[in-house]
């Protein structure tokens, strides 16, 4: 099975706290990798997201923090739903 990692940078314009996480997470931006895998048995090429990891800067310290794709895409759909002007 083919796999790839795509890198991505997101961009929270408030914190935002993750599950298994304590505390909020700062605003500011983060990247994220996607582990995806290739779709086998159909007539065009696709992927699926296996894994989602997310960079969190603790001081001078980086960590990368495995957490559910899914998860960090509703985080950021609330942080833009948020920061979206009112009508």
């Amino acid at each position: 099975m083919f796999t790839r990692t795509k890198t991505r940078t997101i961009h929270f314009d408030r914190p935002f706290a993750l599950l298994g996480r304590e505390g909020l997470q700062p605003a500011g931006d983060y990247q994220v990798l996607d582990d995806e895998e290739q779709i086998t048995g159909i007539s065009w090429l696709a992927y699926r997201r296996i894994a989602t990891v997310i960079e969190i800067h603790a001081g001078q310290t980086t960590c990368r923090i495995t957490i559910d794709g899914e998860e960090l895409d509703a985080a950021v759909a609330r942080d833009q739903a948020d920061t979206s002007p009112s009508h």
